[in-house]
């Protein structure tokens, strides 16, 4: 695929607007219409593209928003005060600004073709410092706004853009950021793509009230709304923004994909379109070569192998299966009255589905808003008996600190699943690497108590992960589950039978998955624990005697197993967590501490992404050979 020629011919004519015209002339809006066209034919069919190898794509933001970005380049063109970069704080929209950087001239459009594959510099959020054209990192959903003020206040005499959407206005900075804008009068100017979807749903459905222009005004900033898919509306709307100084936000009223037939309107319309629609819709628009090209993709095949481990299940939708078994058990009186569920509108992606479909009675679709929801998690938990469950991806734990330290102040009950942990198939690259959950290990001796009863699990596969759910599901506390966006294997004994099928769990008790028959240790959990498997199984064969043990309780010391550590030669710990604030750290220090006199290293993920999926973990050093070639260094080999 990398050897084909981009098939779109990008025949974008430069147009310059003139802010003092209140209208355009025909023939600027003939031009301007053709190069949105254009433009959207081309994020339709490389978004398309990369969905159809597999790795995912988000054309439904990126494609709805071409017209604004082109009419604000338009009259920056034009000689209005516009600084150059266009602020996104809607990361899966990567693919707008990547073909911006195409037409730019800082990349050769044939590079488009390559988008988020690993390597390519194109990953699924723009990252500065990555890609050549990109001047910002997105971060995560709705995290631009306060940081544009900052660029704001920088350059008084510019209008600062910041490209919003209602899913990313939901997170509650974006709140703070209104206030300061009105209160510093900043000239930044909020473009919202209000096309009222998000992954699992409509806003105007599951958020009642939820409304962007009476939110702005109520904060200060003027609103106005307009039809995104009428040119002229539009054109009228951004010029206005433009004219008034200070803040000033712009709706952008549409359905996503607009005039995309079969998924216009679609919550699914976020993600990449599906090749065979983008092929019909690329075909009535002319472009035969890139709808063949779309039907002729294939996914990559992943053929990994790996030594005693087998199958391929994704714990993170195991856990709403096993919750609503759990909840199956319960009256229903009983589950409204004692079960409170709620979503961060990634029901799909944290298994919550399920739970909404099978228990919708105890479901919340609470939407983009991961502080609120898991205080009001934690509040229905308050009370004795009552249980708040919480999920989202792990990348967002960092965002909850300040909440988990709030629940646990109130002795609240909360079972959070936090899902796509560590980096495996996290194609939306850094922001979204989930490695930093011990942040949450944080608690205090609480008044009369002798430990604080915050858990964090991460388990290796499905059995050992659904045996962990339904024996903690009761505890008393803050327990966070950790699953990964990646399928994990099941782990085999010896004999090549499953090994946690047969296993009971028991929270804080670390598993010997095998013997160090007298030799150093690998200690391990959750998807590096099968990888660093086949490590031990090939330095075993090599004549390496080193065992590995599986800890998947991550902030408990198993005090039995740390004597049995102390007397080895060497341990090393491998995980998919942040080296810096893994497990690494601590187990070095619970081992200095019980007098351990051998040979100790951890590795974990050390540096930025480089996009794909399953390379991520070769590139961190984390594959069967990367930890067996720690172990080799520990050893002297």
């Amino acid at each position: 695929m990398v050897t084909q020629s981009f098939p779109i011919e990008l025949r974008i004519t430069p147009i310059a607007l003139d802010l003092r015209r209140d209208t355009m002339s025909p023939e600027e809006r003939d031009i301007l219409l053709r190069n949105i066209g254009l433009a959207r034919d081309a994020i339709v069919f490389f978004t398309s593209l990369s969905g159809a190898k597999g790795l995912s794509g988000h054309s439904g933001g990126a494609y709805d928003i071409v017209p604004e970005v082109f009419l604000i380049r338009a009259f920056r063109l034009g000689g209005a005060a516009i600084h150059p970069v266009l602020y996104d704080e809607a990361g899966h929209r990567a693919a707008l600004h990547y073909l911006l950087a195409v037409l730019d001239g800082h990349l050769p459009p044939d590079a488009l073709l390559r988008y988020r594959e690993f390597g390519s510099g194109l990953p699924g959020h723009p990252e500065r410092g990555l890609t050549p054209g990109i001047e910002f990192s997105s971060g995560r959903l709705g995290h631009f706004f306060a940081f544009a003020n900052g660029v704001a206040m920088a350059h008084p005499d510019q209008s600062i853009i910041l490209l919003g959407s209602d899913g990313s206005q939901m997170e509650g900075t974006n709140a703070e950021a209104a206030r300061l804008a009105v209160a510093q009068n900043l000239n930044i100017k909020v473009i919202i793509d209000e096309n009222d979807v998000t992954i699992s749903g409509h806003p105007s459905r599951y958020l009642k009230g939820f409304d962007l222009v009476r939110t702005f005004e109520g904060h200060g900033i003027p609103a106005l709304r307009v039809d995104g898919e009428d040119i002229d509306a539009l054109y009228s709307g951004i010029r206005k923004a433009l004219l008034t100084p200070g803040p000033f936000a712009l709706c952008v009223s549409r359905p996503i994909a607009p005039k995309i037939d079969g998924i216009e309107g679609h919550p699914h319309a976020h993600e990449a379109i599906p090749a065979s629609v983008a092929a019909a819709y690329l075909e009535k628009r002319g472009h035969i070569r890139a709808a063949e090209m779309l039907r002729e993709v294939k996914p990559k095949p992943i053929t990994i192998t790996l030594r005693a481990s087998q199958g391929a299940w994704k714990n993170r939708d195991e856990f709403g299966r096993i919750i609503s078994d759990i909840l199956d058990q319960m009256p229903k009186e009983q589950r409204i009255s004692r079960v409170r569920v709620f979503d961060n509108d990634l029901e799909g992606s944290c298994g919550l589905h399920h739970i909404r479909k099978r228990h919708p009675e105890v479901f919340v679709q609470g939407g983009v808003m991961e502080r609120g929801n898991f205080l009001a998690a934690a509040g229905f938990g308050s009370l004795e008996g009552r249980q708040g469950i919480f999920a989202t991806f792990a990348a967002f734990l960092e965002m909850c600190i300040s909440e988990i330290t709030m629940a646990r102040l109130n002795r609240s009950n909360v079972l959070a699943h936090f899902s796509h942990t560590g980096v495996d198939d996290i194609s939306d690259n850094t922001c979204h690497f989930g490695i930093h959950p011990l942040f949450a290990d944080n608690g205090l001796l609480p008044h009369g108590g002798s430990e604080d009863p915050t858990r964090i699990y991460f388990p290796a596969d499905r059995h050992e992960f659904e045996a962990c759910l339904r024996r903690i599901f009761w505890d008393p506390g803050i327990r966070i589950v950790l699953s990964t966006r990646s399928s994990v294997p099941e782990i085999l004994d010896e004999d090549g039978h499953p090994r946690y099928a047969r296993l009971s769990f028991t929270p804080g008790r670390d598993d010997i998955v095998r013997d160090a028959e007298g030799g150093g240790w690998v200690v391990s959990f959750g998807d590096v624990l099968y990888r660093a498997l086949d490590a031990v199984i090939g330095l075993k064969s090599e004549g390496i005697r080193v065992g590995l043990v599986n800890k998947s309780t991550l902030n408990v010391v198993d005090e039995e197993m740390m004597a049995r550590l102390c007397r080895a030669p060497f341990v090393l710990v491998a995980e998919s967590l942040h080296v810096r604030t893994g497990l690494g750290i601590r187990m070095g220090t619970w081992l200095l501490e019980r007098g351990f006199r051998g040979r100790y290293s951890h590795i974990g993920v050390y540096r930025e992404g480089a996009g794909g999926q399953s390379e991520q973990i070769a590139y961190q050093g984390l594959d069967p050979q990367g930890i067996a070639q720690s172990v080799r260094r520990l050893v002297g080999c």
